[in-house]
């Protein structure tokens, strides 16, 4: 999911004739397709409202949300182009990503968890998604997917799971990162997005419980948000494997929207006092 909204008069413009022309039913609400004024093969999925995924029918490599562009580089500076991967996405929404790696790595093996088992079948009637083996879609609950999958050696785990503009508390806690940790390879690296408000209390309580499970843990998010001038984007990496954070930085500086990465001390006083999300804090009210 993205923090950013698309333009509303976008809703004027004319659908392509194969995509659908008004909001759809799905298991959990309603899905719409939309086309991008400004790019003539664009298209954003919302989910219930909300902006979930972007593609670019012409271009499985084209990736417009700042976040997923920013986990690529992650991805691409542990293995370089074109190895293969075993990614495994909870959350899917129109696979994006999925689709985007699956052209940038042939041969990679990708499974993706999606609650919504209605919205599966949509887009994959709708978008040109690779087929299985190399991407298959697995109608289920993303913790309960997770905890099947321990000792799966994947290589790459992405949480992209929201409900509305939240995660579902379940899977912000120790029990999923612990998880998520156990179904990857010894090398393999956790990738979470999540958005959050000032003062960034949702952020700072899963650097720490991610702190807790992994090795080395980072932040990667856009400085404006940091400073808490605004509501966006973020991605935490969790990995047992070291990360060479001094050339993912200059890689982040290097993208159109220029991101800073947080690692070590300053990640630490990022996360202050705040402790590891147990299911019992996840209940709690005032998330934000």
């Amino acid at each position: 999911m993205s923090s950013r909204r698309m333009p509303r008069q976008a809703r004027g413009r004319r659908r392509r004739p194969d995509l659908p022309q008004h909001p759809v039913r799905t298991s959990t609400g309603f899905v719409e397709v939309l086309p991008d004024p400004s790019r003539a093969a664009g298209v954003t999925l919302f989910i219930n409202d909300a902006e979930s995924s972007y593609l670019d029918l012409s271009d499985p490599t084209y990736l417009e949300f700042e976040y997923m562009q920013q986990m690529v580089e992650v991805i691409d500076l542990r293995w370089s182009r074109p190895t293969p991967l075993r990614a495994l996405h909870l959350g899917g929404a129109g696979c994006a990503l999925p689709r985007a790696l699956d052209a940038h790595r042939p041969g990679s093996h990708q499974l993706v968890v999606e609650i919504d088992g209605e919205l599966a079948r949509l887009v994959r009637l709708w978008f040109d998604l690779p087929r299985s083996p190399r991407l298959r879609i697995r109608v289920g609950d993303a913790l309960a997917e997770l905890h099947r999958l321990a000792g799966g050696g994947w290589d790459v785990v992405v949480r992209d799971v929201f409900d509305g503009v939240r995660v579902p508390a379940h899977l912000r806690t120790h029990e999923a990162a612990t998880a998520a940790a156990a179904a990857l390879s010894g090398e393999g690296c956790y990738l979470v997005n999540l958005t959050d408000y000032p003062p960034l209390r949702a952020a700072r309580e899963e650097v720490a419980t991610l702190s807790a499970v992994f090795d080395h843990v980072a932040l990667i998010a856009d400085p404006a948000i940091l400073r808490g001038r605004r509501y966006g984007n973020i991605v935490l990496v969790g990995s047992f494997a070291p990360l060479n954070a001094g050339v993912l930085a200059r890689r982040l500086r290097q993208l159109s929207l220029p991101v800073r990465l947080v690692t070590g001390r300053d990640l630490a006083d990022f996360a202050g006092d705040h402790r590891p999300i147990t299911p019992m804090a996840s209940a709690s009210p005032g998330q934000h």
